[in-house]
């Protein structure tokens, strides 16, 4: 969007206010993120972000900028740490609240930080899915998982398949809730240590909140160790009287829906800090985590 545009944008928002500079916000991939800065009437200034859905995502969703908008108005009301959502031109983009803080990738202190999510984490688990009519449902284990992303796949994601091949598709023991589908350190943004926003919720469905749970506890263990997976883990079973019978299935859901994406993820990493996480360390975690969902099935 260029900066004409975007000043159309700012009249479509604060009429009186003038825009004062803008510039691009990167790690999303997903969609096309714009900060801004104007100068309202009163001498005050605010900052903006205009997010953009990327192609991929609204040939897969339309109306993938309007239902973010909507469930955002929803998760602040509920008193979710979410940016707030300013305006919304349906078939192109949303603008929200710029939230003064990152992600931490490497905190001094792991553990608090992975509680502090779980409890994040919990809260989202509490808004009942039949509340939000236009997010889209879980997909099952075949729907998702059956089918080998990779001609080249990994011994362990050929494991992984054939167990839950085996197990077959797992009825859930939970009420359906609100997931926000790809809840990891990247997409929380904190602020002197304490949670300031968790962002990027395009991938947010209705399902069981064992897949949202699986899902960050691999990416934690990943990337701040075990200590933070277990303490992450506590905390979230102290505040969630869900059913966790079918946990080890979904971690190995979890699991499979990492495993082909270990090299990608591991290029990226260097320029957030952490060159430790190597493809080969991140391999190793995933087996660490798989290993641990089969002592438990």
């Amino acid at each position: 969007m260029n900066r004409q545009q975007l000043e159309q944008v700012v009249r479509a928002i604060e009429p009186e206010s003038k825009l004062l500079r803008a510039w691009q916000l990167t790690g999303g991939l997903s969609a096309h993120m714009t900060a801004f800065e104007i100068l309202l009437p009163d001498g005050r200034t605010k900052k903006l972000v205009l997010r953009q859905p990327g192609s991929v995502t609204l040939q897969r969703n339309p109306n993938a900028a309007d239902e973010e908008f909507r469930l955002l108005q929803l998760l602040q009301s509920a008193g979710i740490a979410v940016p707030t959502p300013y305006h919304l031109d349906p078939s192109s983009y949303l603008v929200m609240e710029y939230v003064e803080g990152e992600p931490d990738y490497a905190p001094a202190d792991a553990v608090q930080l992975a509680a502090q999510s779980a409890t994040q984490l919990a809260r989202i688990h509490q808004i009942d899915g039949s509340t939000l009519s236009f997010l889209p449902r879980q997909t099952t284990f075949a729907e998702q998982y059956a089918t080998p992303s990779a001609r080249d796949e990994s011994q362990l994601e050929r494991r992984i398949r054939k167990i839950l091949r085996d197990a077959g598709s797992q009825p859930s023991l939970n009420r359906p809730v609100l997931l926000h589908g790809d809840f990891w350190p990247g997409n929380l943004l904190w602020k002197d240590g304490e949670l300031a926003a968790v962002v990027d919720w395009e991938d947010a469905h209705i399902g069981d909140p064992l897949a949202d749970f699986a899902i960050s506890r691999l990416d934690i263990r990943l990337i701040y160790g075990i200590e933070a997976m277990q303490a992450f883990t506590e905390r979230y079973q102290s505040l969630s009287a869900i059913d966790y019978t079918h946990l080890p299935y979904w971690d190995l859901c979890a699991a499979l829906r990492a495993a082909p994406n270990l090299a990608l993820w591991a290029s990226g990493f260097p320029q957030l800090g952490r060159s430790d996480l190597t493809e080969q360390a991140l391999r190793d975690g995933l087996t660490w985590f798989v290993e641990q969902a089969l002592e438990r099935v």
